[in-house]
C-alpha cells in the first residue's frame, strides 16, 4: 500500500521533525522506525512487531558495534596511562612562543583522529598547561580542540566515524560504503575549511568578534576558567588524577601508531582476500569494519601486556578500565542500531524509487541538491547536537534520490554535503556532545567556547554554499574546494580590514 510512494518518506521525515522538535534524537530514530514497521505490516501489530524485529536482526552489523566496543577500550587505558601527561611535560620543554604552543595543539588535534572524544579530552588534558603558560585564553583552546575533532575525524579513513558512515549506505547505491567515503573527502568542504582556519588563525595570530576580545583578556590574566565550584570542572580534574605511573611519550605515540598501521594493514588484507588487485584494487574490496576491529582488538592485547611491562598499570588495573570504556561507546551504539533499522525500513518501503522517480520529473534541479542537502544536514545537526543522528536520517534519504540513475559523481557530492553539513551543525550546537566535551576538555565557560566558535564558524559556512553550488554543477571537486576557499580568504580579508579600521576609529 505505501511502497514506493510519497507515504515511503514518511518515517525518515517523522524522525527528523521529533529531531528538531524534541531534540531527543534516540526518541527521534525510535519514532521512524516504528511508524516504518507499522507501514510494512499495513499497521497489523503483532505482524508490525515480528517485521521490526527482522529489521533489526537483519540491518544490525556486529563488526562496526565490535570495533566501537573495543576503541573506547583502547581510548580509556591510553587517556589513564599518564602518557598524556608526559607528552604535556615534553611539549612545555619544547615550545618557546604561542604561536608554536597554537600550532602543536593543532597538529596534534590532526594527528588524534581514531575518534572525536579521545581527541577532544586527550588534547585539553595535554595542552591545557602548555597554552596557559602563553596566555592562550581557554576558548581559543576549546575552538581548536572542537574544529580538530569531527572535521578531522569525518574525512579519516582509519576512524570510527568512516566505519559508522559505511554502514549507513544501503547495498543498492551501485558503490561500497568504503569507496564512496573515500571519494566523499575532497568534497568535503567544511571540514577541509575549518581546518585551514585553525592552522590559518593559529599561525598568522589573526582573531576577530568574541575570541579576539577573549584573547585581549587573556593577556590580561583572565583566560576564562570556570569558577573553581563549578562541579564539572572539579569531575574533569579528578579524572585527570586517574593515572597509571611511570608512563612516557613513547606509551601514548607507540598505540596510535599501531592502531593506524594495523588498520592500513588489515584493510589491505581483507581487501585482497574479497579478490582486490594492486594497492588501490585491495583498498576498494576492503571491509573497514572487520580491518578497525581487528586493528584495536590487537592495540587491546598490546596494551594488556605492554603497560604492565612497563609498570604503568598491574593486569588487574587494567581489567578494571577496560569496562568503562564499553561504557563510553553505548550512547553512539543505540544511534547505530536504530539508524540501521530505519534505513531497512527505508528500503522496504522503496523510498529511493518514489524519489528518484520525482527527480526525473525535476532533472534541471539535481544540480541543487548538494546544497540543498549542506542546509537540512546543519539544521537538522545543530537543532537535535548530533552529527552521527542526521547520518542516519540523510545518508540513505539522499543516496535514494539517485537510485536507478548512474551518476555516481553528483551522488557522491551530495552525501558529502550531507557529512559536512551533519559536522557543521555538530560542531556549532550548543547541546552537541562534542562541543560540550571541547568545553570540558579545555575546562572553559561553555557559553564563551560555543558564541565564540559560531563566529569562526560562519565565513566557513557561507563559503560551503558557495562550494556546494559549484560542486553540483562541476561535479568535481577542484572546482568547488577552490572556489569555496576563494571564498573564505575573501571574507577574513573583509573582516580584518573592518577590524582595523574600527581599531582606528576607536583608537585615535
Amino acid at each position: 500500500m505505501f511502497t514506493g510512494t510519497a507515504f515511503s518518506l514518511l518515517p525518515p521525515v517523522l524522525a527528523i521533525i521529533l529531531a528538531l522538535i524534541t531534540k531527543q534524537v534516540y526518541l527521534s530514530l525510535f519514532a521512524g522506525v516504528i511508524l516504518g514497521s507499522l507501514m510494512i505490516g499495513n499497521f497489523r501489530l503483532f505482524p508490525s512487531l515480528e517485521i521490526l524485529y527482522k529489521l533489526m536482526s537483519e540491518n544490525f552489523d556486529v563488526s562496526i558495534i565490535l570495533f566501537l566496543i573495543v576503541l573506547s577500550m583502547d581510548i580509556v587505558l591510553i587517556q589513564k596511562s599518564g602518557a598524556a601527561a608526559a607528552y604535556s611535560k615534553w611539549a612545555s620543554a619544547r615550545l618557546k612562543t604561542k604561536r608554536a604552543s597554537l600550532l602543536a595543539t593543532s597538529l596534534l588535534g590532526i594527528l588524534i583522529f581514531v575518534d572525536d572524544g579521545f581527541n577532544c579530552l586527550t588534547i585539553g588534558t595535554v595542552m591545557r598547561p602548555v597554552t596557559d603558560r602563553y596566555k592562550v585564553s581557554r576558548a581559543k583552546l576549546a575552538y581548536i580542540i572542537d574544529a580538530t575533532a569531527a572535521p578531522v575525524c569525518i574525512i579519516a579513513p582509519v576512524s570510527s566515524w568512516a566505519a559508522a558512515i559505511n554502514s549507513y549506505v544501503p547495498d543498492g547505491a551501485g558503490i561500497s560504503g568504503f569507496q564512496l567515503f573515500m571519494k566523499t573527502i575532497p568534497y568535503n568542504l567544511y571540514a577541509l575549511l575549518t581546518i585551514f582556519m585553525v592552522f590559518f588563525t593559529s599561525a598568522s595570530g589573526f582573531d576577530f568578534g568574541l575570541m579576539k576580545r577573549y584573547e585581549d583578556r587573556a593577556l590580561a590574566g583572565d583566560l576564562g576558567v570556570p569558577e573553581k565550584n563549578n562541579s564539572n570542572q572539579k569531575d574533569q580534574e579528578e579524572n585527570e588524577k586517574v593515572t597509571g605511573q611511570g608512563a612516557r611519550l613513547i606509551d601514548m605515540i607507540l598505540p596510535m601508531i599501531m592502531l593506524i598501521v594495523l588498520s592500513i594493514g588489515f584493510m589491505f588484507y581483507t581487501g585482497y582476500r574479497a579478490g582486490g588487485k594492486g594497492l588501490v584494487g585491495c583498498f576498494a574490496n576492503c571491509n573497514s569494519a572487520e580491518s578497525l576491529f581487528l586493528a584495536a582488538l590487537m592495540v587491546l592485547i598490546f596494551l594488556c601486556i605492554y603497560y604492565p611491562i612497563r609498570r604503568i598499570w598491574h593486569f588487574g588495573d587494567i581489567m578494571e578500565i577496560i569496562p568503562e570504556g564499553a561504557k563510553l561507546m553505548i550512547p553512539f551504539m543505540v544511534i547505530l542500531v536504530l539508524a540501521w533499522t530505519l534505513k531497512g525500513a527505508i528500503g522496504k518501503l522503496e523510498a529511493g524509487v518514489f524519489i528518484s522517480s520525482i527527480m526525473k520529473s525535476g532533472s534541471s534541479l539535481t544540480h541543487f541538491i548538494p546544497v540543498l542537502s549542506f542546509a537540512i544536514a546543519v539544521f537538522i545537526s545543530f537543532s537535535s547536537g548530533t552529527s552521527w543522528g542526521t547520518f542516519a536520517i540523510m545518508v540513505p534519504l539522499v543516496i535514494g534520490l539517485f537510485t536507478g540513475q548512474k551518476n555516481l559523481s553528483l551522488m557522491t557530492v551530495s552525501v558529502a554535503a550531507v557529512l559536512s553539513g551533519a559536522v557543521c551543525g555538530d560542531h556549532i550546537s550548543p547541546i552537541s556532545d562534542t562541543t560540550i566535551m571541547s568545553s570540558s576538555g579545555a575546562l572553559c565557560r561553555h557559553l564563551e567556547h560555543v558564541r565564540s566558535q559560531i563566529q569562526y564558524a560562519i565565513p566557513v559556512i557561507i563559503s560551503c554554499f558557495a562550494g556546494f553550488i559549484i560542486s553540483g554543477f562541476s561535479e568535481s571537486p577542484v572546482p568547488g574546494l577552490i572556489g569555496s576557499l576563494a571564498m573564505l580568504l575573501l571574507i577574513l580579508f573583509i573582516i580584518k580590514r573592518t577590524t582595523k579600521k574600527t581599531s582606528r576609529i576607536n583608537n585615535p
